[in-house]
């Protein structure tokens, strides 16, 4: 292994101990009415960068998996129990289209997590390829084909005309009636080139609008890097998240200072109904 192999594979295994550890960084502001949450971060150049980091995330969210089922809670105290996930991978004419949509309801009922964006619309495709040619063809850049990666196969999401995407969470099973928050919110995000303050952010809201926290997205420099960022608070405090993938809407070559990123996996707590 050479010495630059080496470098990079110990600052990857840090940031990953680091983050299942909930060990939040400098870059990590919150609101001083709030108790500070855990932060579950890590970066690299492959999926297996990452994943430590995720599976623990997951772990710390708790069991089980809720897929597609109705809300899950505890019968005699009403608390939200495990947790949610979306992958953008599923099957189906409603899930495969690159074809921007807004606002983004595909998991509103399912999952209890609708998803807009201030631009055209939000997409989810892969690198290439694919129904209607994959993200190269839907920004018109066929190096998008090959500058992002998946952590699951094979589509990536990301919003259009914009590089902002919110996420409103709900009772599963509601239709969108019955607002709800959660207590932690992650994500995967493909090829963060720019140190933190310079490019990809999530930021996280309580009900009445009041940011909780905010965290930059740790970098993983070249093309097709992976990483992951999850926060998790001792209760149900997030009604929205809003995420800034990369310095630029979507669209532009990827280098200099326009930093282009796309999104994978969503993981994030079991929504608790609002009384």
């Amino acid at each position: 292994m050479t010495r630059s192999r080496l470098s990079a594979v110990l600052v990857t295994l840090t940031v990953t101990m680091l983050g299942a550890l909930g060990v939040a960084h400098a870059q990590g502001n919150a609101s001083p009415d709030h108790v500070r949450p855990q932060v579950f971060q890590a970066a690299g150049p492959t999926a297996d960068s990452i994943r430590g980091t995720v599976e623990a995330y997951r772990a710390a969210l708790g069991e089980p998996n809720n897929g597609n089922n109705g809300n899950n809670l505890d019968p005699q105290s009403g608390e939200a129990i495990g947790r949610r996930e979306i992958n953008w991978d599923g099957g189906g004419a409603n899930v495969t289209t690159d074809n921007p949509v807004k606002p983004f309801d595909v998991f509103l009922n399912t999952r209890g997590a609708r998803f807009t964006t201030p631009g055209t619309g939000l997409a989810q495709a892969p690198p290439s390829g694919g129904p209607g040619g994959g993200l190269a063809t839907l920004f018109d850049n066929p190096t998008y084909g090959s500058i992002f990666a998946t952590f699951s196969p094979f589509r990536l999401f990301t919003p259009v005309g914009s590089n902002i995407t919110e996420a409103l969470f709900f009772a599963p099973g509601s239709g969108g009636a019955s607002p709800a928050t959660v207590r932690g919110f992650g994500a995967v995000f493909t090829d963060v080139d720019q140190h933190h303050k310079t490019s990809t952010v999530v930021e996280y809201f309580d009900a009445d609008g009041e940011l909780l926290f905010r965290h930059f997205v740790p970098a993983a420099p070249g093309d097709a890097g992976l990483s992951f960022l999850g926060i998790l608070f001792d209760d149900p405090l997030i009604a929205t998240v809003r995420i800034t993938s990369g310095n630029v809407a979507p669209g532009p070559d990827d280098h200099g200072k326009d930093d282009i990123v796309m999104m994978d996996d969503f993981l994030y707590a079991e929504p608790q109904p609002l009384p």
